[in-house]
């Protein structure tokens, strides 16, 4: 396991911000040589802590500016109706995050559409068509004053 000290932990936080950042960039503003720095990155990839990198999309300029979070309760308490829930939202498209959670529902979701409109159709169509879903309720993403995602 790799220790995390305070440098990785400043490579980290800078990573998490810009993943598009120099190597000697950041080896200048966490005070290493390139070359430890380097070090120091392609061993937290190695080790996994970084699990990758990527592009963080703006769902506005997609034409998907409505967000909403879903929590979602199960008919059925057993292994394969969550197989089947998690299989059914594993190909919808508009649903950029499924979550197990523990409480009174089985399941978080966070779907992205372009509307009201477009939400009613996955909840009626695609969301209310699953045998297995119970109960849902939908909690519309007004204003997001911070999110840490990208």
């Amino acid at each position: 396991m790799t220790k995390i000290d305070s440098i990785n932990e400043r490579i980290l936080q800078i990573l998490q911000r810009d993943g598009r950042i120099s190597n000697a960039e950041l080896a200048d503003r966490v005070g290493l040589s390139a070359s430890a720095c380097l070090r120091r990155v392609q061993e937290l990839e190695r080790s996994g802590v970084i699990a990758g990198y990527r592009a963080v999309l703006n769902p506005a300029r997609l034409g998907q500016g409505f967000m909403a979070y879903v929590a979602v309760g199960l008919s059925q308490h057993t292994k394969s109706a969550q197989q089947a829930f998690e299989r059914a939202m594993g190909i919808a498209p508009e649903v950029r995050e499924c979550h197990n959670v523990t409480g009174g529902v089985e399941y978080l979701l966070r779907v992205e559409v372009a509307d009201l409109e477009s939400y009613k159709a996955f909840h009626t169509d695609r969301l209310g068509a699953v045998p297995e879903v119970a109960t849902i309720t939908t909690y519309v993403v007004m204003a997001s004053p911070k999110d840490d995602r990208a």
